[in-house]
């Protein structure tokens, strides 16, 4: 039977199957390579992160041959394999890149799946352009579709990487259209995620659940490579997406303007190790008290407007008592509770002796987060927040602020990402290794197999 390529699945095979680095225009070129920057600098403060060791323990047990590197580590395993490690390390410390409309997503957690691919396939610099642009693209839409978001109805948005890593992994494997949507049908139809993994005290699934999705989207690419098929109708047809996590679904916001508009120009990346939605509200809350040099005990209450699921996912009584890096990263008091404490929220604050010190828990119920339906009605447009700091003296300090530091209308310069690299790299990587691999990175086009910017990610501090 013929692939039926109008529906959307054959719509972005097609799509993807003939996007070539010479159609992307230089502003999003430039965009591919900061978020490549940023991505790698998060792996390589990731593969120093305890469940990341537990993961390259037991997959270094059962990993297959191959010729694809494993960030920090080194190791040569299979595509499949690597793609979830490298993934993890990019994802776990909650650092890598954000984007929120409908839904939030983490699309630089499907670079890994073209770092995998192109370097079996002996793939440059171009190459992995081209999947970046593609990850972005394809996942960004996806947080746009859905009325409401798919995380409001209780599914994680791990679920959306499973339609969009299939689409990198084929387009870099050099997949014709027809089984490249089955790529996507194969990923797609066996991937959906249960919003358990971000809800209440969380675990390390919190930040594990998308990695296995671009897992999911290169094992799915190259079955299909073989001749494995996968539902072409996984979108719109019966038990698909929209029948499975109906009703409400402006489908198509998924393909109108593909190669027209680049949607990676309007993502953004994180300035904090923490959820989004927390990012606001620590700026805020940091020039407060900077401007106006406050110590814990001149607090006696924070008080914060912000979203309803601020209020409800992050500040649940939970994040009240936050026990583990996962709860603390997600805790809208906690982030608010260091920013007071330590004046500064980096991956510091969520070692476990920070978190359970007595003199920053003991902030963390001066904290109040109330939900405001006028701050609702402006969100996605605005992420609007509005902190309000009672002093020991009478004061009432408040600040509003409708974006954070990172978001493309207040971007992270180039400065600022070598920045963040470095610093999550210090330990394992010496100043000449940051070095070489910020140049490769800043010239990828110019590179001639990705495997030589793989190699220069090897650790040689001896950490």
């Amino acid at each position: 039977m013929p692939a039926n390529l109008d529906l959307i699945s054959g719509q972005w095979a097609v799509w993807a199957s003939k996007l070539k680095y010479e159609m992307i225009p230089a502003d999003a070129v430039k965009e591919a390579k900061r978020y490549l920057l940023d991505s790698l600098g998060c792996a390589l403060g990731g593969y120093q992160q305890h469940d990341v060791k537990i993961a390259l323990e037991v997959l270094g047990e059962h990993a297959g041959a191959g010729n694809t590197t494993v960030i920090g580590a080194g190791r040569k395993v299979d595509p499949v394999t690597s793609s979830l490690l490298n993934a993890l390390m990019v994802r776990c410390m909650d650092f890598n890149d954000i984007y929120w409309k409908q839904d939030p997503s983490h699309p630089s957690d499907i670079i890994p799946a073209a770092l995998a691919i192109g370097e079996r396939c002996s793939l440059g610099g171009k190459e992995l352009i081209t999947g970046i642009i593609l990850g972005h693209e394809t996942e960004m839409r996806m947080c746009e579709a859905a009325f409401p978001g798919i995380r409001e109805r209780g599914w994680h948005h791990a679920t959306i990487t499973g339609f969009c890593s299939p689409v990198v992994a084929g387009a870099l494997l050099g997949l014709d259209a027809e089984k490249l949507q089955h790529a996507i049908g194969i990923g797609a139809c066996r991937h959906a995620t249960f919003g358990a993994a971000v809800a209440g005290k969380l675990t390390m699934m919190k930040n594990t659940v998308s990695p296995m999705a671009t897992q999911s989207g290169v094992l799915a690419a190259l079955l299909a490579e073989k001749g494995y098929t996968g539902p072409e109708h996984i979108f719109e047809g019966k038990e698909g997406l929209v029948h499975c996590m109906g009703p409400d679904w402006k489908l198509e916001i998924l393909t109108e303007g593909l190669g027209d508009s680049w949607r990676i120009l309007q993502c953004g990346m994180k300035a904090y190790p923490t959820e989004a939605l927390t990012h606001a509200p620590i700026s805020v809350t940091l020039d407060l008290v900077k401007e106006h040099d406050l110590k814990p005990d001149d607090i006696v209450k924070v008080h914060i407007r912000s979203l309803a699921r601020a209020a409800d996912i992050l500040s649940d009584p939970s994040k009240y008592d936050p026990r583990t890096k996962e709860t603390a990263d997600h805790s809208l008091p906690y982030v608010i509770a260091a920013a007071i404490t330590d004046r500064l929220v980096s991956p510091a604050q969520f070692k476990m002796d920070r978190i359970m010190d007595p003199v920053l828990r003991a902030q963390l119920n001066k904290i109040e987060v109330v939900a405001d339906p006028e701050i609702e009605a402006l969100f996605p447009e605005l992420q609007r927040v509005i902190v309000t700091i009672h002093t020991t003296d009478g004061r009432e300090l408040t600040k509003q602020v409708d974006y954070p530091k990172g978001d493309p209308r207040n971007p992270l310069t180039d400065r600022e990402i070598e920045e963040k690299f470095d610093a999550l790299c210090d330990p394992v990587l010496t100043e000449a290794a940051r070095t070489r691999i910020k140049e490769a990175v800043w010239n990828l086009e110019n590179l001639d197999f990705i495997s030589e910017l793989m190699e220069m990610t090897t650790t040689d501090t001896g950490a």
